[in-house]
């Protein structure tokens, strides 16, 4: 899935920016409301995390501007105010969920992907590239009709890229979004992983491709 966060406590904003790196996301963190509807400008996301006591524009009227304009990005609102009217205010507003803060990550999770499942009007999250298929729910790749083993580096990369098929990814970038808390992980780790997964997809109509200067892409093969 594809995140933006909305979010002004650094601390949390980049503990969470992390802890769903490690679940696949991709997140980009704004920490002011005026910027939220300039990020959705830029790039399509599945849902929006938005924190109520955003500066520059509070989150109802981010949310109010959101809905206004007839956009029905998925929103999970996190806010420290657990009082029942602010609960119900906020989801008359428009939000699709709300959960107060503080709270487990897991929890967050779950509620983005029934979101997002709501979204697409699909049983599971699902992302695929031809014949290889992800389960986000179930965190399993299929190949065709087969179960496509993978160790759990090769797993996070390979969702990561998937996530975003026909979008170049530098090394960089996964390193960033898959090893974040892995402190022996360097370029060279991301080459040797990408290497066995295109061991694993040979003879697929599946591939990871390296573009020049811009990093790995994961497309459909030509004919």
């Amino acid at each position: 899935m594809r995140l933006l966060l909305a979010e002004d406590e650094a601390a949390l904003a980049d503990w969470l920016v992390k802890a769903l790196a490690q679940s696949g996301c991709s997140v980009d963190w704004v920490a002011d409301g005026r910027l939220v509807r300039r990020a959705m400008r830029c790039a399509s996301y599945d849902a929006l995390i938005l924190d109520l006591g955003l500066p520059g524009l509070d989150g109802h009227d981010v949310l109010s501007d959101i809905r206004e304009s007839d956009n029905g990005l998925p929103i999970l609102v996190l806010t420290a105010r657990d009082t029942l009217a602010e609960r119900v205010a906020t989801l008359r507003g428009g939000a699709d969920d709300f959960l107060a803060k503080p709270f487990e990550v897991e929890e967050l999770e779950a509620r983005l992907l029934a979101l997002v499942r709501r979204s697409r009007g699909r049983e599971s999250a699902r992302f695929s590239c031809g014949s290889l298929h992800y389960d986000a729910t179930a965190k399993r790749f299929m190949l065709g009709a087969e179960p496509l083993t993978l160790t759990g580096r090769e797993h996070a990369v390979l969702r990561t890229l998937i996530q975003s098929p026909g979008e170049p990814m530098s090394k960089p970038e996964i390193l960033d979004k898959v090893f974040t808390d892995e402190s022996d992980a360097s370029p060279e780790v991301v080459e040797v992983i990408v290497h066995r997964l295109r061991k694993r997809l040979a003879g697929s109509d599946v591939q990871v491709t390296t573009l020049r200067g811009l990093g790995y892409v994961l497309e459909q093969s030509a004919p």
